[in-house]
């Protein structure tokens, strides 16, 4: 059994570019989508929408090919990029982009950008994905700690998105691996695990057997600590497996 919820919320912000999706093909086909329009680039809110009603699309139409996740990506790729050339605003349509499939028992995934996708097992973290950010990359170099990223002052500065022209392939996929009852994924923009920590992560998930719950006292805390500071949008999905 696959249980699953999702918040998104503008935060402290007026407009929120995050979007979210789930897409339920059948009981064996499942697709979360969550991307985060980059706001200072002017039309955020719509390259997310747009990169992820794409990918939905896709997903339907192609979910039983091998290739679906890549093929999410370059389609979400080709939607944005045509969209800028026709406002003719080609600095301004950016964003994040992340899709995790959980199908006939195997889950995979793909990333671009900093949000974020987290699968977690015996109370731990199992794996993540990692940001395709300044921060990030100080941290692969030895320059900082993974703990630092949180508040490094270039957090914001990202190296691959979708609606950059891409000199070869941007995204990071995953390879397909089991998933067991007890695990569990979360699926999150910056503005959501930055200011959530993994361990918390994990305490809440303890105290719920539900999605629902877990995601619930992880958004609490994500809405006090950004509560009075102008804080970013923030989303997150939330999958367990029973």
């Amino acid at each position: 059994m696959v249980d699953y919820a999702f918040v998104t919320s503008e935060g402290g912000r007026e407009v929120n570019e995050d979007s979210v999706n789930i897409v339920k093909r059948d009981e064996n086909h499942y697709c979360f989508l969550l991307a985060d329009g980059l706001g200072g680039h002017g039309l955020g809110d719509v390259a997310s929408s747009l990169a992820v009603k794409n990918s939905q699309d896709v997903y339907m139409a192609f979910c039983e090919q091998d290739n679906v996740l890549g093929m999410i990506f370059e389609a979400a790729q080709k939607r944005v990029l045509y969209e800028q050339e026709r406002r003719r605003a080609h600095a301004a349509l950016k964003t994040t982009l992340t899709a995790l499939t959980i199908e006939n028992g195997a889950a995979k995934w793909g990333h671009i950008g900093d949000s974020r996708i987290y699968c977690f097992q015996n109370d731990a973290v199992r794996k993540r994905t990692k940001d395709h950010s300044v921060p990030q990359m100080l941290v692969d170099m030895g320059r900082i700690t993974e703990d630092q990223i949180r508040n490094h002052p270039d957090r914001n500065r990202l190296l691959r998105v979708i609606g950059e022209e891409w000199s070869s392939m941007s995204y990071q996929l995953e390879e397909p691996f089991p998933v067991t009852q007890g695990m569990a994924f979360l699926l999150s923009s910056d503005g959501f695990w930055e200011l959530i920590t993994e361990e918390e992560m994990i305490a809440c998930m303890k105290w719920h057997k539900s999605a629902e719950g877990w995601l619930n006292d992880m958004a609490a805390i994500v809405k006090q600590r950004g509560a009075g500071k102008r804080s970013d949008n923030y989303s997150a999905i939330v999958v367990r497996i029973r």
